[in-house]
């Protein structure tokens, strides 16, 4: 079988090499032919020299350079439209997802399962960024229409099958954490104990997670829609009961007044909550403004190895 192994690369000069060396030490153990598929994504340091380099001495090696920084999910899309495999490994090129799970991942496809997640157990991260992913997985969960599992990354393997109908979904806004879940095939998870990046420093700042994490909500649930709804019940309902006081307190006792002044706080509490339902209309109207230019999701600046798409 032929196996083609996607990383995207973004300022991971330390990490390229002794990565390579890993995987391909782990899967001399296994009945593969190897496909190493590295997408970089406008890196800053030495990254693609190391790349042209490595790509030079093994045929094995394949690389795509975008023209700027398009982000991980394009990045991505970028390795999965190229891979020839009969399955396809995605995962980072930071040593957070270990190559170890590799051979347990290939095992369960040869079982029959068409989509390999794994799940990541135990995170050796910083206490914020673990509180942060709980709850983000959480909501995500609750909230999306498609249920897409909790602290599940893209450290993923899919067979061929998925990957063929996963590459004719070009929709912009990509978040395959929630796009692979879509597709409804069967799928089995496979547990680990995330590890800390072993060199460098990660390309998410906490805008770009939050970024990640909006796309993820705007695109797989309509909840903050609905939200707006319920939003707009709830100020009816108790806008009916505020008529009511006003007017008992107005036949029987007189003294309505005093109250205008709790309804002005009232109103303005309302105000910023009409700001938020705005901001999240704007999202969703931004994402269809950028659906409709029809722009490439990526711009390949140059290759090695890699012949004509398939």
């Amino acid at each position: 079988m032929k196996l083609s192994i996607i990383l995207p690369v973004f300022n991971e000069e330390g990490n390229i090499v002794p990565l390579f060396e890993r995987i391909q030490s782990i899967l001399q153990e296994i009945d593969v032919v190897p496909e190493f598929i590295f997408v970089n994504d406008g890196s800053g340091d030495k990254s693609l020299s190391i790349l042209r380099d490595l790509s030079s001495l093994n045929k094995q090696v394949k690389f795509i350079s975008l023209s700027r920084n398009f982000g991980h999910q394009a990045a991505l899309t970028a390795g999965l439209d190229y891979a020839t495999g009969d399955a396809v490994i995605t995962m980072d090129c930071d040593f957070q997802d270990p190559p170890e799970v590799i051979p347990e991942m290939i095992k369960k496809w040869k079982e029959g399962y068409k989509i390999v997640y794994t799940r990541r157990k135990l995170r050796k991260d910083k206490f914020f960024k673990k509180l942060t992913a709980k709850i983000y997985y959480t909501l995500l969960f609750k909230f999306s229409d498609n249920k897409i599992p909790g602290d599940i990354g893209d450290f993923r393997l899919l067979d061929r099958s998925v990957l063929a109908i996963l590459n004719e979904m070009r929709e912009k806004s990509r978040y395959l954490r929630g796009m692979v879940p879509w597709l409804g095939y069967e799928f089995t998870v496979i547990d680990y104990e995330r590890p800390l990046r072993t060199s460098g420093v990660t390309g998410f700042s906490l805008l770009k997670m939050v970024r990640f994490g909006m796309n993820g909500i705007l695109s797989f649930s309509f909840a903050p829609l609905r939200f707006g709804l319920i939003l707009g019940i709830f100020v009816i309902f108790t806008g009916i009961l505020f008529f009511f006081y006003l007017l008992v307190n107005y036949l029987f006792f007189g003294q309505f007044y005093k109250l205008l002044e709790w309804m002005a706080v009232v109103n303005y509490i309302l105000i910023g909550f009409l700001f938020i339902l705005f901001w999240i209309i704007t999202e969703y109207i931004g994402k269809i403004y950028s659906e409709t230019k029809g722009r490439p999701i990526y711009i390949i600046n140059d290759t090695g190895n890699i012949g004509t798409k398939e």
